[in-house]
Order: C-alpha cells, then sequence, then structure tokens
C-alpha cells in the first residue's frame, strides 16, 4: 500500500543498538533477544536488513560504546546506514540503500524510542513508506529525572498512537516480534 508503488520489498531497519545506546535501556537484553530474532527471520526469508549507526559529541565513532552490541554481527554483505541526527534518513543514504532495494515497507527496531526511533518512523512516513513499528524490539533510556515519563510509560505510548497514524496509501502499524514476517 506504500506510495512507493515500484518498490514490492520489506526491510528490517536495526537502529542504533550499540554498546554506549543501550546500556542502560529499559528491558535492554529482552528488547536485544527480540531484535536478533527478528534479523534471523528477515534473514531466513531474504529480506534486507539495514543496520543504522548513530554518532556525534557523545557517541564518538570508532569508540567502543559506537559498536554495535555483540549479540547483533552484522553481515559483511547487509547495508550499514551511518548518521548524526534523530531521523535515519536526514544527512544519510538510507534513501539510496532502500531504493536499490526495491524497498517500500519498514519494519523498525532499535533505539532510543523518544529519539531516533520517533523520528525514524515519521521521517519515513512522511516520504511515502509504510511503516511497521515493533513493539516489543524498541526501547530507551530512563530520562525521567529530566521530566520525562518513566521508558515503560514513553515505550508504551510511543506504540499506542503509532498503532493510528494514516496517511493516503500508507500503512502504519505496530506488531510484536512473533507476529512478523517479511513476506513481499
Amino acid at each position: 500500500m506504500t506510495t512507493l508503488s515500484e518498490r514490492p520489498r520489506t526491510a528490517l531497519m536495526v537502529i542504533d543498538v550499540q554498546k554506549g545506546v543501550v546500556a542502560g535501556a529499559h528491558q535492554r537484553d529482552t528488547v536485544v533477544a527480540n531484535i536478533a530474532a527478528l534479523v534471523d527471520t528477515a534473514r531466513a526469508q531474504g529480506a534486507p536488513v539495514v543496520w543504522v549507526q548513530h554518532s556525534d559529541e557523545g557517541l564518538e565513532k570508532g569508540s567502543e560504546d559506537w559498536e554495535f552490541v555483540a549479540e547483533l554481527p552484522r553481515r559483511e554483505s547487509e547495508p550499514l546506514v551511518h548518521k548524526t541526527y534523530g531521523d535515519s534518513f536526514e544527512g544519510t543514504d538510507l534513501e539510496d540503500v532502500l531504493a536499490g532495494a526495491g524497498v517500500g515497507h519498514l519494519v523498525v527496531t532499535g533505539a532510543q524510542t523518544d529519539a531516533c526511533i520517533r523520528s525514524t518512523i515519521h521521517g519515513a512516513f512522511v516520504r511515502g513508506y509504510d511503516v511497521t513499528l515493533v513493539g516489543d524490539a524498541h526501547t530507551t533510556e530512563d530520562l525521567s529525572q529530566w521530566g520525562a515519563p518513566p521508558p515503560e510509560q514513553v515505550i508504551a505510548h510511543t506504540n499506542l498512537y503509532w498503532q493510528e497514524q494514516s496517511a493516503p496509501e500508507r500503512k502504519a502499524g505496530v506488531v510484536e516480534t512473533k507476529d512478523v514476517t517479511f513476506s513481499d
């Protein structure tokens, strides 16, 4: 149903599951295990797995904190997109990577729910992609000392409102890991 009608494929996006990003994340181990299961499923079904890796002043490119977590080994053949903004499309080659693979539907996982995940799902949706957020495969850290709700509420709210997104010729939704399929 995507507006990108010549792009029938579905891809898994793994956003910022880096050592320094998820070190103190809510239910880190469960979320990482769910993402690992999704990576295995995508690979088994022949779907592209697109890795997104953030860097900035606090997350220096090449540092140990910048590396992906050990539980999620990226294959050399899988695209890697380096970003410096919350939205994975801004200032990157993500659009070219997805167009080259014929992708019009994104299945999104990763961190941080209230930053890069939200920015990317909205960025993809306004660019014409169908966007499925995996409700039990994204996480964030506890920022409540700065006035944010506790992480479990941030995650629940993001899942709730993403179920209700709509736009002409596009679909948004939330599914659990066990219900994800990458069939085109």
